[in-house]
């Protein structure tokens, strides 16, 4: 025997420890080698099943890419590699219990909002234009849901999504602006409902209280977080706000978006992987795009191009326009401000916004007033070319509540 200094067949010393044994320690090691790869595959597995899951929410349109394939000869050429023209299109479609209560589905819909989003090859700003459902324009002959062929005539704008859905839409805009449309996305009431409500509602000011029951809206004077059922009211209330006109629709439509583009970057949505996946849920399981965006992967990329966007250079306008000669309750573009405006964005030019002056407000109530005249500078454009145009809009940088 051997004292418990630590001699061999002693007691270990007072104080002391003695390591596990080899064979346990290798155990030990194992079972946590094990534990960690089930976690990495479990990790691993739910990415997977969440990728699916979003990648599947999407519906592709593959009859408007059938039919567009269909005249591309006559489509306008793509000038700018980099540069992209996304036509965002709101339908008013009832089908479905939840788009039902908002009124009877007659078996067809139409645009309540298009808008033309310009992505510039460089990504240093985006430009969202409006264009009103009520503008006269040249519709091309279109294919029908049922099979039957429009012919060409002029009718107002948002006839062509009644007639021939997005593909006839896109060709509309591609025949009235020259720009080549690379992509589409078609978002209906319920889809708009769940991403504001995603990103826990929009902030918006009014200027005076709004009450439209046909809109099932109702909101007092200020500073207003809206969320689903009232945002899409604010969107869409027309004939019971201000003076009843579109213009004041795309221009509450366009303070919303900025709104949201702001709350969207400032909450850090975009790059919080816990915040940005029910938006995406959201977002997926709302919209029918072509097949060049129908895979989350393709909506990645999109979104990761455009994130870093400062508020400022995300811009917002109307297409030039006025009431039309024969029927002031509709619009006809004015010229050569839209063909500016159109040649900037195909040729991927910069253009500035600047918000509307006491000078173009007295132009438009003349225009309702049926005093408008040709001559004039249009609502929605500088009177006077510069060297880098300048028209009436705003920046989502400017979507503050002052």
């Amino acid at each position: 025997m051997t004292d418990s200094a630590g001699i061999p067949g002693g007691t270990p010393a007072g104080g002391g420890s003695s390591k596990p044994p080899r064979g346990r320690r290798r155990r030990l090691l194992r079972w946590i080698g094990l534990g960690l790869a089930l976690l990495v595959l479990a990790g691993a597995a739910t990415g997977w099943w969440l990728y699916r899951k979003l990648d599947a929410n999407i519906t592709e349109d593959t009859s408007a890419a059938a039919e567009l394939e269909r005249y591309e000869r006559e489509r306008p050429t793509h000038l700018v590699g980099g540069a992209q023209n996304i036509l965002l299109i709101g339908s008013d479609s009832r089908s479905g219990e939840e788009n039902a209560r908002y009124g009877r589905d007659g078996g067809t819909e139409r645009s309540d909002t298009a808008i033309l989003l310009h992505l510039p090859a460089d990504r240093r700003s985006a430009t969202a234009v409006s264009i009103p459902r009520d503008l006269m324009t040249r519709i091309p002959a279109c294919l029908t849901e049922g099979g039957s062929r429009t012919v060409e005539r002029l009718a107002q704008f948002n006839w062509a999504f009644q007639w021939g859905g997005a593909a006839c839409t896109i060709r509309t805009v591609e025949k009235m602006t020259g720009i080549r449309i690379d992509h589409h996305m078609v978002v209906d009431f319920v889809g708009f409902k769940k991403m504001v409500d995603t990103v826990g509602g929009v902030e918006v000011c009014l200027k005076q209280p709004m009450n439209d029951p046909e809109a099932k809206l109702k909101l007092a004077a200020g500073r207003q977080t809206l969320h689903g059922e009232q945002a899409l009211g604010f969107v869409r209330a027309r004939y019971s706000l201000g003076d009843g006109s579109d213009t004041e629709r795309m221009e509450r439509q366009q303070q919303f978006l900025g709104s949201m583009v702001k709350k969207v970057q400032s909450n850090g949505v975009l790059l919080n992987p816990g915040r940005l996946y029910p938006l995406l849920d959201a977002a997926t399981s709302s919209v029918t795009t072509d097949p060049g965006l129908a895979s989350l992967r393709d909506l990645y990329e999109l979104v990761r191009g455009i994130r870093d966007i400062p508020a400022e250079q995300v811009k917002f306008l109307t297409v030039p326009r006025r009431p039309y000669a024969a029927d002031p309750n509709r619009d006809e573009l004015v010229q050569p401000a839209a063909a500016q405006l159109f040649e900037q964005l195909r040729t991927d030019r910069p253009l500035t916004v600047t918000p509307p002056t006491a000078e173009t407000e007295q132009l438009r109530e003349s225009a309702r007033a049926g005093e408008s005249d040709a001559s004039a500078p249009p609502s929605g454009t500088a009177s006077a070319p510069a060297p880098v145009p300048t028209f009436t809009g705003t920046t989502a940088g400017t979507a503050d509540c002052r």
